[in-house]
């Protein structure tokens, strides 16, 4: 089962199709039908939240955060994710949307995959409870960019109990400029960057394009708290 584990990382992290698995690793019809096995059990959203827990606590926070950030990014699509792809006007492409909430540490809490076309805003209640069912109706802030204006999202996130709170672009600045607290997001996107798969939207089905986003980040917390106990020993 390590095997199969290992070739299913060298899958996230390669970006290879499944039948280009390498000879020394399981054969690719067993790693895959594996994988939807632990997909469907959940498995891999059970492993980050106690991956994110202990690494929290290694780093002297409480084990569930009080406060998320929220944003999205546009994925291209592929002719096997096509049907369901959208366009995104913004950012000009066909694909899907994948809505990340992570912790203050970039740590990844909840990721839904819709088409590009669907706004931000319109998702912040979904977000919002599904990141409250992960840390026990725990979280109390969501900082966001503006692309969450309005009554319409904050509602929906005081509805879970949840306060969102939009961080501005200053109006006497132009060009790049590092926001407090949203850059911990666009760190999390540049981690997922590294993970080739997650390059483009190659999957069939949402929730296994979502899947492969917790087995990217249950490899990046292994390998940080690896780190983070080398250090203190």
């Amino acid at each position: 089962m390590r095997e199969v584990f290992n070739g299913l990382r060298y899958i996230v992290r390669a970006g290879c199709p499944w039948r280009w698995l390498p000879n020394d690793l399981p054969p690719w019809e067993v790693v895959y039908q594996q994988t939807r096995r632990w997909m469907a059990a959940g498995v891999f959203e059970a492993m980050g939240h106690d991956l994110r827990a202990l690494s929290r606590v290694v780093q002297g926070r409480k084990p569930a955060p009080s406060a998320v950030i929220l944003d999205a990014r546009t994925v291209q699509s592929t002719p096997e994710s096509g049907a369901r792809a959208g366009y995104d006007g913004h950012k000009r492409r066909n694909g899907s949307k994948t809505r990340a909430a992570v912790d203050t540490l970039g740590h990844l809490l909840a990721l839904p995959v819709t088409p590009a076309n669907e706004q931000e805003r319109d998702q912040v209640g979904v977000l919002a409870q599904a990141v409250q069912a992960v840390t026990a109706q725990n979280v109390q802030l969501a900082y966001a960019d503006q692309g969450y204006p309005g009554e319409q999202p904050a509602q929906a996130a005081k509805k879970e109990g949840v306060r969102l709170e939009v961080v501005k672009l200053p109006e006497a600045q132009k060009g790049f400029v590092l926001l407090p607290k949203r850059w911990v997001v666009e760190r999390s996107f540049a981690w997922m960057a590294r993970c080739r798969r997650l390059a483009r939207d190659y999957e069939r089905l949402p929730k296994v394009f979502a899947g492969l986003h917790f087995i990217a980040f249950v490899g990046l917390m292994l390998a940080k708290l690896n780190s983070l106990c080398l250090v203190s020993s």
